[in-house]
This record gives structure tokens, C-alpha cells and sequence, in this order.
């Protein structure tokens, strides 16, 4: 897949075509000019038409050389990909769950194209799904998903939903993120977080005080607070007084943060060299809290992080291979898959696409459950409660793994 992605990445690099743009726009114009031209003084017809070929044939070729590297670069990455894939078909739909649930599909799109500020896009996808709602059926020996939905998912999946408030929501999201990202301006996220503070103080979340750091950090170095630079020698000043009046609520749950803070006051003429230089010198410090404040915004709307749809997808492109493998082998071999959901073979998918921990004890080699927890002997290895049980029949035994020796009441149940 490495060479799939260094395909991808040099298509977007190349994928700008904003000169194209602007050289098509050149020629309309250079028509448009001609034209009123010829409307003005039509006896200079012949002259005008005349002086028309060599810079419209100029802009044509400039067009042409324009798209030259995005064709190269959509005909390496076809390369790539048929490299890739070569004889490998796409699994038959017979198995496919999602077939009869083409709701969970329209709202899954829907939801991703609000979330990625597509709101034109996405209002005319849910126009025409509304227009011809589709009549699912629950696939035989499957969970209905559509009877836990509520809310604005249910009305999604009904066709009832109206976009308008949604979108809202995430037009406000995009103008605060732009600001974060382009403006380095703290002000509408900082507004935001203290609006929703009851609302992210119940999640545990630190968000306000993650905006309010970078903006006593911002002030120290000289910023004016709406990311425009200001007097370093009196920013100092101005991050005190920022603390003075803004700190107050954060004593109880982030003294210590806010003492370092203000201990590194003592040092603003070499801070460089001082203990405080991470809480000053952070690269990755715009883009932590921009990342905090989507994370903290989508969960307030019941949403994740990440677009279901994208994780989704990507899941399965990475696992699609392994699974086409273990179909030729059923085939070869006429073998099922009888084990229901649960996978027949490991997929390894990197660890920020894994959600759930999975405990496999590795005595029996099950997957743990509620009514099998792993549990911890004092020796710190982790087995299934039912293997625990036959190893120890309720008197002392010994570790499958260690020498240590325990009774099976001193063993911890693990929770994940």
C-alpha cells in the first residue's frame, strides 16, 4: 500500500488547478472583450477575428500544458493501483449485510459530507434520498439497526431530517477552526468552550484550559491575543494580566499547570534555556488544540472525532486482501465461515483505527466477555476467569507462565 500512497501524494500535489482556472477565465475574457468589440464596430470583423488566433491558440496550449501533470499523475496512480490489485476481483455481493439497509449507507454519506463542510453537496444528497426514501428490510439473523436510532439520526434514516441546523453547527466548527489554523486567533474558541464549559467539565474534558494555556503563551511572546503580533517587552505584562483575570477557575483542577505558567515569568529574558521552554516553544501546539476542540465539538453532537464513513471505508480497503485470500481458501477447501461476528483470521489495522480493546486469553485462546473477564494473578499475568477456574480448582496453583504460585480469590478482574 506504500506505493499506492506515494501515488496518492504526489496526485495532490500536482491536483491544483487553480492555474488552469485562471487561464480559461483569460480566454473567456480575451472573447468577451472581442465580442463587445465587434458588437461595438462589426466592419472590424475580419481584423478582430484575425488577432483573436494566435492568443486564444496561446491560452489553449497553456490549458493543455497546465493538465499534462495531473493526466501523468492520474495515469501512474491507475498504474499503481492496477499493480496493486492485479487479478485480485472484488468479492460477490452475496454476503453483503448492508445491501438491505441502504439508510445506514444514505446517512453515513449525508453525515460525512456535513462534517466536511460540503453543505451544498450534502443538501441536495439528502433532497434526493428524501425523494425516494428506500423501504429496507433487516437482514435475516441480524440486529434491526434502525431501532436504537433517535434523534437526528432517526430522522436521516427516515428522510425527515432537516439539514439546516446541522449545517449550522458545523459552519460555526469550520469558522473557528480556520481561525485556529489560518488566523491563530484563540478568540471564538475560547467564546465556544466557555458557552458549552458546564457541558465539557461533565466529559472531563480540559479543552478550555488547553485554549487558554496557548493564549497566556501567545501573549507572553508579544501576540496581541487575535493573532497579530504586538510588543514582545510588554507581553510578559500583558500574559500576568491575563492570568490574573482568566486563571481563577482552573486553580482547583490545574494548579500545578498554572503555577509553572507564572513561574516562567521569573525567566522571560531567556526562556529558551530555561525548564520552561516546552510550554513556549511547541510547534505542534496550533494544531493539538484544533485537533482537541473537533474532538470535543463533534462529541457534544453525539458524533466521533473521525467521519464514520472514512474509517469505515478505509477498514476495509485495508483488510479487503486478507479477506479475499481466506475466501479462495474456503472455496479450495469448501470450508464456511461459521463463526458469527467474530473474523476467522486477524486483520492487522493500525493502531488509531483500533476503538474496542479485545482481551484473547492465552491459555484457551478465547476472547474474553463479560461472563469470561481476563483476570490478573499477583504475578501480573492475565488469563480467562474460565481457565483460571481449571487451573486452580479452587485451591493454590501454579502460574501457566511463571513460577509464582497464588489462590485463585488473590486474581483482579481486568476491565478493558
Amino acid at each position: 500500500m506504500d506505493a499506492l500512497k506515494h501515488e496518492v501524494e504526489q496526485l495532490q500535489k500536482r491536483d491544483n488547478l487553480e492555474k488552469s482556472i485562471d487561464d480559461v477565465q483569460k480566454t473567456i475574457d480575451l472573447l468577451m472583450n472581442a465580442r463587445k468589440a465587434l458588437s461595438t464596430d462589426p466592419k472590424s470583423t475580419s481584423m478582430t477575428l484575425a488577432k483573436l488566433q494566435t492568443p486564444v491558440k496561446q491560452s489553449f496550449d497553456k490549458v493543455n500544458d497546465d493538465l499534462k501533470k495531473i493526466h501523468s499523475g492520474l495515469n501512474k496512480y491507475s498504474k499503481a493501483l492496477d499493480k496493486k490489485f492485479k487479478d485480485k476481483p472484488l468479492p460477490t455481493a452475496e454476503n453483503d449485510a448492508l445491501s438491505s439497509h441502504p439508510s445506514l449507507i444514505n446517512r453515513a454519506i449525508a453525515m460525512h459530507l456535513l462534517r466536511e463542510g460540503q453543505f451544498s453537496v450534502a443538501s441536495t444528497f439528502i433532497e434526493e434520498a428524501n425523494a425516494r426514501p428506500p423501504h429496507p428490510e433487516p437482514t435475516p439473523g441480524t440486529p434491526n439497526p434502525y431501532i436504537q436510532d433517535k434523534g437526528w439520526e432517526k430522522d436521516l434514516a427516515n428522510g425527515t431530517l432537516n439539514s439546516e441546523k446541522l449545517q449550522k453547527q458545523f459552519a460555526d466548527m469550520y469558522h473557528i477552526l480556520r481561525q485556529l489554523r489560518e488566523q491563530r486567533n484563540l478568540g471564538p474558541a475560547i467564546a465556544w468552550a466557555r458557552e458549552w464549559r458546564e457541558n465539557l467539565e461533565t466529559r472531563g474534558s480540559n479543552l478550555e484550559f488547553e485554549l487558554c494555556r496557548l493564549q497566556f503563551v501567545c501573549l507572553f511572546v508579544g501576540h496581541d491575543g487575535e493573532g497579530n503580533m504586538g510588543d514582545p517587552i510588554g507581553g510578559p505584562l500583558r500574559a500576568w494580566a491575563y492570568a490574573r483575570s482568566e486563571f481563577g477557575p482552573f486553580q482547583h483542577r490545574y494548579a500545578r499547570e498554572v503555577q509553572q505558567l507564572v513561574g516562567a515569568m521569573a525567566f522571560w529574558e531567556n526562556i529558551p534555556d530555561s525548564p520552561y521552554r516546552r510550554f513556549f516553544y511547541n510547534d505542534s501546539a496550533w494544531e493539538e488544540v484544533a485537533n482537541s476542540f473537533t474532538r470535543e465539538f463533534c462529541s457534544l453532537l453525539g458524533l466521533s472525532a473521525d467521519s464514520p464513513l472514512y474509517i469505515a471505508t478505509t477498514a476495509g480497503a485495508i483488510a479487503l486482501p486478507t479477506l479475499l485470500k481466506l475466501q479462495n481458501i474456503m472455496k479450495e477447501k469448501r470450508t464456511e465461515w461459521t463463526t458469527q461476528n467474530e473474523l476467522p483470521v486477524e486483520i492487522p489495522l493500525p493502531p488509531s483505527y483500533h476503538f474496542h480493546s479485545i482481551f484473547v486469553c492465552p491459555v484457551s485462546k478465547e476472547q474474553g466477555t463479560d461472563q469470561n473477564p481476563p483476570m490478573m494473578m499477583p504475578c501480573g499475568h492475565v488469563i480467562a476467569q474460565e481457565s483460571l477456574d481449571k487451573l486452580s480448582k479452587g485451591a493454590r496453583f501454579k502460574c501457566p507462565y511463571c513460577p509464582g504460585e497464588s489462590h485463585p480469590r488473590d486474581a483482579k478482574k481486568v476491565f478493558l
